[in-house]
């Protein structure tokens, strides 16, 4: 399985690796405050390479997720997760990413949500990708909705992001209209 994508000439789409930890933190470190609205509270051990090595190889021992990077040749400048993989007659996952405040407006968060679709429907062969974002998220919505998502719901205080439960927006890609047991077209 082929769970690698080229986004841009220089930034690759690809799986994490416990070696990218400090460079995690690094990108984590440089844009807590662009990322405080967006994400929980983060413990200052988030921000330690020795945590977040041992979180990225729990990440990558776990069935039910798919962690992916945004890398550059010598840097992390986002994420892409698939995470709550169910298979048999769902076979649904959810969605999280982000990237680096420096690299914004270059299209990698649209390009990495198509990358991770297609991957999701060709390698892992699921049938729908959910997402959420907060209500007030623009920027995520926009993405999603670039990439063929619809909104189907709206959450209240859903999940507790930046000190307090936020309310948020659902959102579903369906992939394909295969059965669970088929492959997909190509395979």
């Amino acid at each position: 399985m082929n769970l690698t994508r080229q986004l841009t000439a220089d930034v690759e789409l690809r799986l994490v690796r416990p070696s990218d930890a400090e460079s995690f933190c690094a990108a984590q470190y440089r844009c807590r405050e662009q990322l405080r609205p967006w994400e929980p509270a983060r413990k200052p051990e988030w921000y330690e390479p020795a945590f977040q090595a041992a979180r990225i190889q729990e990440l990558l021992d776990n069935d039910l997720v798919v962690p992916w990077v945004l890398a550059t040749e010598d840097r992390v400048i986002g994420t892409m997760t698939l995470s709550n993989i169910v298979r048999g007659a769902w076979r649904n996952a959810d969605l999280g990413y982000w990237v680096d405040a420096a690299e914004v407006g270059r299209g990698l968060a649209s390009a990495g949500v198509a990358a991770v679709c297609e991957l999701a429907d060709t390698e892992l062969l699921l049938h729908r990708i959910a997402a959420s974002t907060l209500v007030d998220n623009e920027a995520s919505q926009r993405v999603l909705q670039k990439n063929g998502f619809t909104q189907f719901g709206l959450a209240p205080e859903y999940l507790h992001i930046n000190g307090a439960w936020r309310d948020h927006n659902l959102y579903q890609r369906i992939l394909n209209k295969r059965e669970p047991g088929e492959a997909s077209p190509g395979r």
